[in-house]
């Protein structure tokens, strides 16, 4: 079982974005190199008549990446939780191809895994959605989305396509937010440990998880607000004062300038981040009138094979079965 961990966490997990948003350190620019691998691996897909998502690591030959990939995994894992890749040439790719490149990407840096009950291994992150419906997913709408992790080891999210006007992508270090907790707040840390109710966790009814879990060394956290309260009102269990308080103080602390890192992701970037460890957002967009021109993203889950040790309390979340 995991304790509950009562001292600052001082890793490169721990980060603040005022302190890091000048930095390039967390890009990561693909070479000439690595773009004719690609370009490689994707023609050897086509030639043998197969797409997106009926082919293997095998059928998708990466030479050259085995360190850059490694990077990325041991980044994700035991550095800042995060990185942007960029340069992925979607400007010159097809939509399948784009396909096969991203999903063929995924395949060697772990296993990509289900989004939705449909078993849809690439998420459309378009708004699309009904946004009055409680039920609809964040992500399928053009508003705010509240910061949150997925459930999965790691989310890659691809831009295909920019909005007209916002959709700014947005960070925070898990482990700095912990920290301003357990420097300001410490009362609340309990509450953090103990399970809620999760919407869409997979399975019919939510599911109990709590916030955070520190196990084997290792901070994780699972969260997202509106799928809590959502939860709670499907199991006819209200949160109480004191629990709303300490997701108010979560809220709060996510929305402080000092510790987001926000950034504008361009066609052809690739986000990296792990879920345990950083946190997520976009602000709200505006789509062109030309359907063609509407703003596009394409989701990965992965199940990593460097992913740390979860608690028993602290089930892992990869995908839907």
């Amino acid at each position: 079982m995991g304790c509950i961990h009562k001292a600052e966490i001082n890793t490169a997990a721990n980060w603040r974005g005022c302190d890091i948003a000048d930095s390039n350190a967390w890009i990561v620019h693909f070479t000439d190199q690595d773009i004719a691998a690609l370009d490689t691996a994707v023609a050897a897909v086509k030639a043998r008549g197969l797409k997106f998502p009926n082919f293997g690591k095998d059928d998708f030959p990466l030479h050259g990446w085995e360190d850059k990939l490694r990077a990325f995994a041991d980044e994700l894992e035991d550095g800042r939780g995060f990185l942007l890749a960029r340069g992925l040439p979607v400007h010159r790719y097809s939509a399948e191809e784009i396909e096969i490149a991203y999903y063929g990407i995924g395949l060697h840096m772990g296993q990509p895994v289900r989004q939705n009950p449909r078993g849809d291994l690439l998420g459309n992150v378009m708004n699309v959605g009904d946004a009055n419906d409680k039920n609809t997913r964040v992500f399928e709408t053009n508003l705010y989305l509240p910061y949150h992790t997925d459930p999965s080891d790691v989310v890659g999210l691809l831009c295909v396509r920019k909005a007209k006007q916002g959709g700014r992508s947005s960070l925070v270090s898990i482990a700095a937010l912990y920290n301003r907790i357990v420097r300001d707040h410490p009362e609340f840390l309990g509450l953090l440990y103990r399970p809620f109710y999760y919407a869409h966790l997979g399975g019919d009814l939510p599911a109990r998880s709590p916030l955070m879990s520190f196990y084997q060394g290792k901070l994780a956290c699972r969260y997202l607000r509106q799928y809590i309260e959502l939860g709670h009102e499907i199991m006819g269990v209200p949160l109480s004062t004191v629990e709303i308080e300490a997701l108010d103080l979560v809220d709060a602390i996510t929305h402080d300038p000092e510790m987001r890192l926000d950034m504008m992701l361009e066609p052809g970037d690739i986000q990296f981040a792990n879920n345990y460890m950083v946190m997520h957002s976009r602000t709200s967009f505006e789509d062109d009138a030309d359907p063609a021109l509407h703003r596009k993203k394409l989701r990965l889950w992965l199940k990593m094979d460097n992913a740390r040790q979860l608690a028993a309390d602290f089930p892992g979340r990869n995908g839907f079965s």
